[in-house]
């Protein structure tokens, strides 16, 4: 058991070639299951063929639930986390979903599974140079992307009955951007109190997000490094003084 166990945390956190193309196979994998599911609530088709896919996707993050489970020293807490439930929560929603139909939104909650890519970020940031000089931008694009699709999922869900503007995910997600932009075109309004409430969460914290996403756009790139002296952590590229202390710094850098 000890030696499977450390061939999963060789899988799962190694570095080694055979462990970096596996996690860039889940990651690829999450990312496939994510457009399967927003296209599915789109269409709302239903057959037998896509239960069969349901019921592989279950199974695979049964498995992959399992397997992190194994690894983990904590797994009590392990299985605490937001991440952990989310996952369980969609696992649950994926086998009722045939009999449950109205659940199968829950589905849309996979794209929080994109937050565990944290060893991704890091091997992606050790290949590739242009990773590392955009970290911020993919984080900021990262974080913009799970909060557009996890809050329309959220307005499907409260209004999909109630609100006859709102008839499927394509509606929830054009509404999302719609607010989130501060365009605010008018056709689509959330009826009810949760409704308004989803729409302040919508201005508040989405747009606070997109604000930082054109912020790590235009601003100059940063690099990470710790200043020895006062333990400031992001300089300019080409810092050659820290700018809170004035301590002399050695950035390396590829000449980008």
């Amino acid at each position: 058991m000890k030696k499977f166990a450390g061939y999963l945390n060789l899988l799962y956190h190694g570095r080694d070639p055979v462990s970096v193309r596996f996690r860039f196979a889940l990651l690829a994998f999450d990312l496939a299951t994510i457009v399967f599911f927003v296209a599915l609530s789109m269409t709302g088709y239903r057959a037998a063929w896509i239960t069969v896919v349901d019921i592989a996707i279950a199974v695979y993050l049964v498995a992959d639930i399992s397997a992190r489970a194994v690894i983990e020293k904590r797994r009590l807490r392990y299985f605490l986390r937001p991440t952990t439930i989310t996952d369980i929560v969609v696992v649950v929603s994926l086998v009722i979903a045939p009999f449950v139909e109205s659940l199968a939104f829950l589905r849309v909650l996979r794209s929080l599974r994109l937050l565990q890519s944290f060893h991704m970020a890091r091997d992606l940031r050790g290949m590739y140079p242009f990773f590392r000089l955009h970290e911020t931008v993919i984080h900021a694009v990262l974080n913009l992307f799970v909060f557009i699709f996890v809050v329309s999922s959220l307005v499907l869900v409260l209004q999909v009955r109630s609100n006859p503007q709102i008839a499927d995910y394509l509606d929830a997600l054009y509404y999302t951007v719609a607010t989130l932009t501060t365009t605010g075109f008018g056709d689509i309004v959330l009826t009810g109190p949760w409704g308004r409430i989803v729409s302040v969460l919508i201005m508040v914290v989405g747009v606070a997000l997109f604000l930082r996403l054109v912020q790590a756009i235009f601003r100059p790139p940063h690099v990470k490094y710790k200043c020895p002296d006062c333990g400031l952590t992001e300089h300019d590229r080409d810092a050659v003084h820290c700018k809170h202390c004035g301590r002399v710094i050695n950035i390396e850098t590829e000449g980008l």
